[in-house]
């Protein structure tokens, strides 16, 4: 892998510093803990999940209940108010199975809900496959939440207790924690509690191995209950197909049109008149020479327009840089003739395909002029990364456009932005925006592809 970076300056300005403010890349992946760390940080969501249980326990049973009323009418809106509840439940647990599990768990496609009276906001709820599969995660959840989490949370318990266990025997009453494996084995003095200090290192161990496989038990159970269906996933996915193929060919057809106008009144305007204009100087060259010669002189000025008409519109087709020098060449390139001090980084393997080439090329220039234009940076630094999968050539092209502007860049409030996401659509790529208000802003951009 190759890893070349360039600076292109425009104005006399001073080289960009890497590293500073506009210029850091965006974090790739959570901060690396300790493993011990990390195991605590578990502890303490036990102490969150159980509880949690508890209350879905809660959630059911006012469900059930108001089902079981809605007849009477009264139940309805106490119904749909627990839908709404649960819904934001399990969005909390789906975003937490999501970060143990470190990939997304995608919402289930709720049917909407239509704008119309209670009953018939009700009987949409629960004609809804997914209504259903909530209150059965519910109900599994309030078990295996305790073979999980409460288990591991157990584990840690004993192991404290049993390794201070002398210290509880002389602290406590006498009819306390004399007993710890039942009437058998009763404890008379603290020399004899000292006997059961050993188990308090074995259960900790059992707690430090188990903690993490268990949290990511309770996740996948998660994952496989609040996650979407099979089926679910295949109309969505058709959906999104056919959404973006719509988007795409609107696209299309606003670029052939584009290309159209430009041509018409561009370069066919300027022919037509070089045409006009050489008639005219072969019908004055006998009797007026030097108007004739005149005539041609702006005849060549025309020809030399057209020409740079044609190559601005064949760059914005498809950059001659781009084919000839890759992805690398033609970002650092779009970066010396940018007004604003720009960074290129890239991180390639090499040459990419032509189609993946294009799409971010266009992406990152749309990005770069969309900061120029709004952002009111001083300067501006893009980095493109190939990250390969493992096992394989497969891997996923991201690239960051990061300035140190005013923010407050948004997918809704302009085309610019939105024309990227359609873009990046036509190849499962996607577009995230992080621009605070004060800034800085910066737009990640991820296309799957093969190196």
């Amino acid at each position: 892998m190759t890893d070349s970076s360039g600076t292109a300056l425009s104005g006399g300005s001073s080289p960009s510093r890497e590293g500073s403010g506009p210029g850091r890349v965006a974090r790739s992946g959570p901060i690396p803990r300790s493993a011990l760390a990390q195991r605590m940080s578990l502890l303490g969501w036990s102490l969150v999940l159980l509880p949690g249980a508890a209350l879905g326990a809660v959630l059911a049973t006012l469900w059930i209940t108001s089902i079981s009323i809605a007849a009477l009418g009264a139940g309805i809106p106490l119904t749909l108010l627990a839908t709404v509840l649960v819904r934001w439940f399990a969005d909390l647990h789906r975003q937490w199975a999501a970060d143990r599990l470190g990939e997304p768990v995608p919402a289930r496609p709720y049917q909407p809900t239509p704008d119309a009276g209670w009953p018939v906001r009700l009987w949409t709820i629960l004609r809804d496959p997914a209504t259903w599969r909530d209150w059965i995660w519910l109900v599994v959840n309030s078990i295996t939440i305790w073979l999980s989490c409460g288990l591991s949370l157990l584990f840690f318990l004993f192991g404290v207790v049993y390794l201070t266990y002398p210290l509880i025997y002389q602290l406590t009453p006498s009819q306390v924690f004399r007993t710890p494996m039942g009437e058998g084995f009763r404890l008379h003095s603290v020399a004899q509690s000292f006997g059961l200090v050993p188990l308090g290192p074995v259960f900790l161990l059992l707690w430090y191995v188990t903690a993490v496989r268990l949290a990511n038990l309770n996740a996948r159970v998660i994952r496989a209950l609040l996650g979407p269906t099979e089926q679910a996933r295949l109309r969505a996915r058709v959906q999104q197909l056919a959404t973006s193929r719509a988007e795409t060919v609107d696209t299309q057809a606003g670029e052939l049109r584009r290309i159209e106008r430009d041509l018409h009144d561009g370069a066919q305007a300027r022919l037509v008149s070089l045409g006009m204009s050489l008639g005219l100087a072969e019908q004055l060259l006998p009797n007026d020479p030097q108007a004739a010669q005149q005539l041609l002189a702006e005849a060549r000025e025309s020809i030399s327009s057209a020409l740079t008409e044609l190559r601005d519109l064949v760059r914005g087709i498809h950059p001659p840089v781009l084919a000839d020098r890759g992805l690398d060449g033609a970002l650092k390139a779009l970066a010396l003739v940018n007004p604003i001090p720009t960074t290129v980084v890239t991180r390639l393997p090499g040459r990419l395909p032509a189609p993946i080439e294009s799409a971010a090329y266009f992406a990152v220039a749309e990005a770069l002029s969309n900061a120029i234009k709004h952002a009111q940076a001083q300067q501006i630094r893009i980095t493109v990364e190939f990250a390969p999968h493992r096992g394989g050539a497969a891997g996923e092209l991201t690239m960051l456009v990061s300035d140190d502007g005013r923010g407050g860049a948004s997918i809704d409030s302009g085309t610019g932005l939105r024309g990227i996401v359609r873009r990046l659509a036509a190849f499962d790529g996607t577009l995230t925006v992080d621009s605070p208000p004060g800034g800085p802003t910066e737009v990640r951009m991820s296309l799957p592809c093969v190196s």
